[in-house]
């Protein structure tokens, strides 16, 4: 009885230290079939080692069918080398360089700075959850908040974010 009690604290050790160690913003998305197409943009842009590095960064997270909704042939394109920078400037805009938990979102609509230093986004926070309106004016919706890693979190969307004109935030 005492190994089985021996055994199971060790077991339970293990997966609390396990736990306890995330890994980054990069790793979280490359584990997660969910993110392929993202994680396959990331690399065509060379942006994984700053996305691995210290942060903080709060990266919105395009889930692949969110790039599935794009015009068809767009995510080919982009990962064209020729558009490299169109699609750097796009991954840009849904990083901000700031730990930004939903709970530090302020309620109502506010305009936060991407990365991508020329654009805003408008976010707004309600009883109904977060939404982020784009340069286009399209909304799209945290779908999952505050996915932990150990350079910041990540808020899973449903809309790939386009920078454009300054959304409107009111």
């Amino acid at each position: 009885m005492n190994v089985l009690k021996s055994t199971t604290a060790a077991a339970l050790l293990a997966l609390t230290a396990t736990a306890s160690q995330a890994d980054s913003i990069v790793e979280i998305a490359a584990a997660d079939d969910r993110f392929s197409t993202l994680v396959a943009a990331v690399q065509a842009a060379d942006l994984v080692d700053a996305l691995s590095g210290p942060g903080p960064f709060t990266v919105y997270a395009p889930v692949n069918d969110a790039f599935a909704a794009l015009p068809e042939g767009t995510v080919e394109t982009l990962l064209e080398p020729e558009n490299k920078s169109q699609l750097t400037n796009i991954l840009l805009y849904h990083v901000d360089d700031r730990n930004l938990p939903a709970s530090n979102i302020p309620m109502g609509s506010n305009y936060f700075k991407p990365m991508l230093e020329s654009e805003r986004l408008c976010i707004t926070k309600s009883a109904n959850g977060v939404m982020i309106s784009d340069g286009t004016g399209e909304m799209a919706n945290v779908v999952i908040a505050d996915i932990q890693a150990d350079n910041g979190v990540i808020h899973v969307i449903d809309k790939v974010l386009l920078p454009g004109k300054r959304p409107s935030c009111h």
